[in-house]
């Protein structure tokens, strides 16, 4: 039997459909996708794509913390953009919140996020 912990934080967005935003099996976290959405209005954050992806991260990160974890702790990062011309863009910023060694990554293009986001994240844990 696996053991499957739901995990669960109010300073990232509740889950808007049936999925939680992470689950936790022994030491290993899938953290669901993340948009830029505010925690408290659940609207899209206001701004340009960076100040989308900029929100994107801080959401994986406070999901991570509460699973006991933190960004360094990703092995496996998919990145989802409605226009791949920003992907010099989603490096700049990424740099900011990650170090070397990096995670593995993939950038997919895609042609609507929910909600009218520009960029949607998802990741795997391990801690």
């Amino acid at each position: 039997m696996t053991n499957k912990a739901i995990i669960n934080t109010d300073k990232a967005p509740e889950a808007i459909g049936t999925y939680s935003q992470a689950v936790k099996t022994n030491n290993t976290v899938y953290l669901s996708g993340q948009i830029p959405l505010d925690a408290e209005t659940m609207t899209i954050v206001e701004g340009d794509f960076a100040d989308q992806t900029h929100k994107v991260f801080q959401n994986l990160q406070a999901v991570c913390e509460a699973a006991d974890g933190n960004l360094a702790d990703i092995v496996k990062l998919t990145l989802f953009l409605t226009d791949l011309s920003n992907f010099a863009t989603v490096n700049e910023i990424m740099a900011q919140y990650f170090t070397i060694p990096y995670p593995a990554r993939a950038a997919v293009g895609v042609k609507e996020l929910p909600k009218g986001a520009l960029i949607e994240a998802d990741a795997i844990m391990v801690i």
